[in-house]
């Protein structure tokens, strides 16, 4: 949620700080329902949210939800309200509500994109590739990222399909390939035990946790990546590359999932990832990048709403 919400902040070019919040009690459960406690205080000098208001805010998470409704009822048209995911409480949660196409959603307020926004920028990733890592520069081409995510509520990752994806990247090493696999807090050890047996005589960067997350200069270095499906945040930013995608889906999947996945097929960027590689294909798309795009049509609102109440502020 933060890689989102920075990712728009980012694109915004706002200077912003981020609040983290925990309600308590009865009313985490009925968040995003409720209000925020009493106890809170919020508006009240001292508290974590209180007077000068800002000129943005951005909300994600249900918690977050009753924080971004009292800011606006308190703020007035001071502040410019932005919720990032469906918050389930309605419309009128917020001046601007962004969702994921794949998700149902739909409101004059309301704005889509095929991917999640994130801090990916085409002038950041062109900066990685200027002055790549060490070990990621001397990696012969074509070069793959790897990005593994695990289980979810979603998909299962069998043992059968920890085996498919082994038996695909072999014979993707088979033909020359180097690789730059990272993982992340939800793969499992065989997930990961099995991208390592499939490249263990190919050249290799393998990142599992400790030391600076390299993750960055994977994205921007690759050639062509490999992305689980389980994640819409790592698929998306795998597409803000304009490199080939190619997406695993391991065993299960949703409604939900499948919308997400036929989207970002529709825009030419991903192709499932075959049980084995004959060779390494090439496509081109245009790089998605939702954040810049949510950026701008925030811009656009916003601009119009600025010029409406300063109509409605002048002498009659």
């Amino acid at each position: 949620m933060l890689v989102q919400a920075r990712g728009v902040a980012d694109a915004l070019g706002l200077d912003y700080v981020e609040k983290e919040v925990h309600p308590r009690g009865l009313f985490a459960v009925i968040a995003p329902w409720g209000p925020v406690a009493p106890s809170e205080r919020l508006g009240e000098a001292g508290s974590n949210f209180a007077p000068p208001w800002p000129d943005v805010v951005i909300a994600t998470g249900r918690a977050s939800i009753p924080y971004v409704r009292a800011i606006r009822k308190k703020s007035g048209p001071r502040t410019y309200t932005i919720v990032l995911q469906d918050p389930k409480s309605g419309a009128n949660t917020a001046d601007l509500i962004w969702v994921p196409e794949h998700d149902k959603r739909r409101g004059a307020n309301v704005i889509t994109t095929p991917t999640a926004p994130h801090s990916f920028s085409q002038e950041r990733l062109a900066e990685l590739r200027a002055a790549p890592a060490a070990e990621i520069a001397a990696l012969p081409g074509p070069r793959v990222t790897v990005v593994l995510g695990g289980k979810n509520g979603v998909y299962k990752f069998t043992d059968a399909d920890d085996d498919r994806l082994q038996t695909s990247l072999t014979s993707l090493a088979a033909l020359g390939a180097s690789f730059m696999i990272t993982s992340s807090r939800r793969t499992h050890q065989r997930l990961i035990a099995a991208a390592e047996a499939a490249t263990r005589d190919a050249p290799r960067i393998v990142w599992t946790g400790g030391g600076e997350n390299p993750y960055p200069g994977f994205l921007a270095c690759a050639d062509a990546l490999i992305v689980t499906a389980d994640s819409v945040n790592m698929c998306g930013e795998a597409c803000a590359t304009g490199k080939p995608v190619y997406i695993f889906s391991p065993s299960g999947g949703s409604a939900k999932f499948t919308r997400f996945h036929e989207a970002l097929a529709e825009t030419g960027a991903v192709r499932a990832l075959p049980d084995r590689f004959s060779s390494l294909e090439s496509w081109d798309y245009q790089p998605l990048d939702a954040a810049k795009s949510i950026a701008a049509e925030i811009e656009r609102r916003y601009a119009r709403r600025s010029h409406m109440l300063s109509g409605l502020s002048r002498p009659g």
